[in-house]
């Protein structure tokens, strides 16, 4: 490992608790590209003060984290913990992150006066407009909100659910259901004496138009499908 190393943080409680790692490995363990802890931990030691020296004592992570297993604690520290990052990771984690809000906005806004999503191209253009900014480590979804209300000016957007009744032949059945499944959130869900597969689906709005698209392909446009709300 040629990079410096850097202590990761977590506070429990009262408790502080340290490890030691490699930053790009790290980084890339937190987005899991990789998987193997020995390619991110340098000193395999869980310290309460790393620059004293200070180790954790077997009762303080047993009170602690529930278990004295120190790859298991590692591990926990490493994903929940205070990570320090260099420049071009924290570069990185912003733009993944805006293309993660990007994605979200588009799979769960339209514009009002089609019903349809707007292109991803105009969503990112509408980005640059606006000044916003983006925290890497905070969820895409808890940041939608407020980025939204700042694209309005520049972008038209509407948001919200709507529900399908369905019913799906025999045949068709068990490919439809994966369908549904990757779109929605089913209700009321029954089989038929005839193998057929009934029930409701909750969506975004915004997937309305992909959902119904699929369904046909997957059931040759045998399928039932009938907007209720």
């Amino acid at each position: 490992m040629s990079s410096k190393p850097v202590v990761v943080k977590i506070t429990k409680g009262s408790e502080k608790f340290e490890i030691v790692v490699d930053p790009n490995t790290a980084f890339e363990y937190r987005q899991n590209k990789i998987k193997d802890l020995d390619k991110v931990i340098i000193v395999d030691e869980i310290f309460t003060d790393f620059s004293k020296g200070q180790r954790a004592s077997r009762d303080k992570l047993k009170k602690a984290f529930g278990t004295d297993n120190i790859r298991e604690i590692e591990k926990e520290i490493l994903l929940k913990g205070e990570l320090p990052l260099t420049t071009e990771q924290r570069r990185r984690m912003i733009e993944e992150k805006r293309r993660q809000i990007i994605n979200f906005i588009y799979k769960n806004y339209v514009d009002p006066k089609t019903g349809l999503p707007h292109p991803v191209t105009r969503i990112e253009k509408a980005m640059e407009m606006i000044s916003v900014s983006i925290d890497p480590l905070k969820p895409a979804e808890e940041q939608v909100k407020i980025i939204v209300e700042k694209l309005r000016p520049y972008l038209a957007l509407k948001t919200g659910s709507v529900t399908f009744s369905f019913r799906i032949p025999a045949k068709h059945a068990y490919q439809a259901i994966a369908v549904l499944k990757e779109f929605g959130e089913l209700k009321e869900e029954s089989w038929g004496t005839d193998g057929s597969f009934s029930g409701k689906i909750v969506m975004p709005i915004a997937s309305q138009a992909a959902f119904l698209d699929r369904m046909a392909s997957v059931t040759h446009g045998e399928a039932e499908v009938k907007l209720i709300d």
